[in-house]
């Protein structure tokens, strides 16, 4: 068995971006903070980080995103009302919240890019790997991506990142890899990595989606990395170098194709997409909701 490298205990979760896909919601509400049925899509991506083991979690901001640090915050005098009230489980619920993991904050001083977010995490995370989620994906607790993928980490040490098979034309709104098969069907290494490629230059159909676990040589990276694609400073670029790099020095990357479920909440339409999916799931909403979706579809194609 493979000797196990240092435990990945902190994660990084970019929030910075200004939500312009939904203005005019986002110019009052953080773009995390929408809901997805009973909770915001940040609460997802917290728990997902949570249950894979990183109790450490830094919030890289922007401008007006102080209702994230809220909602994981204390809030005594709610507390005391639900108390007062003798609302256990609403209470439960609430103090739980401020549980899942540490929070920090650090705030990005301008939008450059994904690296940039990245980056800006150096002096928390220091000198070991960790993990980046991105918001506009929401993973299903069923399928424990981030746990997989920071086991192969420790494993094999380098980064990890995750994937998904894209239709060829759908391939230009992501970054897409070169790569080899190794001997774990879904496991792939990474030879070449291009952001948001025309079709016809597309190495794969094989996209980036937003889970990473990287080693720390990243940001030594990312401090020589130019801006790319957009005028920003991309992490498919940086991880394009790291490709290069001797594993035994950080470098090397590894993709796990995931297949299972996933919620695509980057845009209006895939995030009403979500927000239905999820509802007929929810253990207490799902049956009456699927219930009256029926009869109103019934209505609609009558």
């Amino acid at each position: 068995m493979a000797e196990l490298l240092d435990d990945v205990r902190k994660a990084v979760i970019p929030v910075a971006g200004m939500g312009t896909r939904f203005l005019p919601v986002t110019k009052a509400v953080p773009k995390e903070m929408l809901p997805v049925v009973d909770r915001p899509a940040i609460d997802y991506v917290v728990r997902e980080a949570a249950a894979a083991g990183l109790d450490d979690i830094l919030f890289v901001q922007g401008h007006g995103k102080y209702a994230i640090d809220n909602y994981f915050d204390r809030a005594p005098e709610l507390e005391a009302a639900l108390a007062q009230k003798g609302d256990e489980h609403q209470l439960a619920e609430v103090v739980g919240l401020t549980r899942l993991a540490t929070i920090h904050s650090v705030r990005q001083q301008q939008t450059l890019g994904l690296g940039h977010a990245i980056a800006t995490a150096e002096q928390h995370i220091g000198h070991e790997p960790f993990a980046v989620l991105l918001g506009d994906d929401l993973i299903d607790e069923r399928d424990p991506l981030l746990s997989r993928m920071i086991r192969l980490q420790q494993q094999v040490g380098g980064s990890v990142i995750a994937l998904t098979e894209v239709a060829p034309e759908d391939i230009s709104a992501y970054g897409a890899v070169a790569c080899r098969p190794t001997d774990q069907n879904d496991v792939v290494d990474i030879t070449d990595l291009v952001e948001k490629p025309r079709t016809d230059q597309a190495p794969s159909n094989l996209a980036v989606i937003g889970r990473y676990v990287l080693d720390p040589l990243v940001f030594d990276v990312l401090r020589e990395t130019r801006p790319g694609t957009g005028g920003e400073v991309q992490i498919t670029d940086a991880l394009r170098t790291m490709v290069t790099v001797p594993r035994d020095k950080g470098g090397g990357v590894r993709g796990i194709v995931f297949h299972g479920r996933r919620y695509d909440t980057g845009d209006k339409q895939a995030y009403l997409r979500a927000v239905v999916t999820l509802a007929l799931e929810h253990p207490e909403l799902g049956r009456e909701f699927g219930q009256w979706l029926s009869t109103l579809a019934q209505r609609e194609l009558s």
